[in-house]
């Protein structure tokens, strides 16, 4: 074992100490480099989502084919109403009896199947083949929407397109495009659709209803509403990498549900501020929370 001189081994014992501490130090350093700093901020993983190109219909109801029921004699009084209006009907139903001059009664029945959208009938009224019709029918329950979309929209419309037809009092009823107008009203520049709607409820006409027509969809990147800033630069979001802001410009699309499709600029997988603000700015260091966390 080879021995040193006490004055060699005092002066070795600061360095060899400092050279421990220093390296103590390192990893401590290069963690505090890496740790996220500055504000918490909301973030999330953008993911594919597919929207629906939706164009708007608004206007009122008709019957697609009404049905005039009367008798074929005059001067027959009404003895029996057996429906009313809102009753649904088949063919061959007998709607009131008539009394004959000479004795018996006279059957009144519907000629064909539907919803009796209007009646005048009431027992000792007299009805005749010219006079006002004792009821009224809308042939097989067909409605139609005839709406009015604007002229930019119309282009996107063709004949069987999906729709849901919102009437008040009525709900949600499923429709169809069954026409299209061939020209545009170039006082307002909308055009013209027929909406097809089967019911077998009654349903007001002349009633204000709306229309969202699927026109197509779009499945890209989505990311909520308040993720987009617009400004003088054009649309952007604020992408979170290595702990740090980046401003992203992109190409928005479609909207629903309170999220908007991002046809370029993002990848799936990015991480962006789910509440994008004018108070954070490129280049800035901040904490990242994913939004599920941030809900707990």
């Amino acid at each position: 074992m080879r021995h040193f001189p006490r004055a060699v081994v005092r002066s070795l014992y600061p360095a060899a100490v400092a050279g421990l501490l220093v390296l103590g130090q390192s990893p401590a350093s290069a963690a505090d480099d890496e740790a996220p700093k500055g504000p918490a901020v909301t973030v999330l993983k953008v993911a594919k989502s597919c929207f629906s190109d939706i164009v708007e219909a608004t206007g009122t109801i008709i019957a697609r084919e009404e049905t005039s029921v009367r008798p074929e004699r005059p001067g027959l009084k009404v003895t029996d109403v057996l429906a009313e209006a809102g009753d649904t009907t088949t063919a061959g139903q007998v709607l009131a009896r008539l009394a004959l001059p000479e004795g018996g009664t006279l059957q009144v029945t519907a000629p064909v199947a539907g919803v009796i959208a209007t009646s005048t009938a009431q027992i000792g009224n007299f009805a005749s083949a010219k006079g006002e019709a004792l009821f009224t029918i809308v042939a097989r329950s067909e409605y139609d929407l005839v709406g009015l979309v604007a002229t930019t929209d119309v282009r996107k419309l063709a004949v069987n397109q999906t729709a849901t037809v919102r009437i008040a009092g009525a709900g949600d009823l499923e429709g169809k495009v069954r026409r299209i107008g061939p020209t545009v009203e170039p006082n307002i520049q909308q055009g013209m659709v027929y909406i097809g709607i089967s019911s077998q409820k009654r349903l007001l006409l002349k009633a204000s209803g709306r229309a969202l027509i699927k026109t197509g969809q779009s499945c890209n990147v989505a990311v909520p509403l308040t993720a987009v800033q617009y400004s003088s630069a054009g649309t952007v979001v604020q992408v979170i990498r290595r702990n740090r802001v980046e401003t992203k410009r992109v190409e928005v699309g479609l909207m629903s549900g309170g999220n908007i499709e991002i046809r370029d600029g993002l990848n799936d997988g990015d991480v962006v501020v789910a509440r994008a603000g004018a108070l954070l700015r490129e280049g800035d260091p901040v904490r990242p929370v994913m939004a599920a966390e941030a809900a707990k």
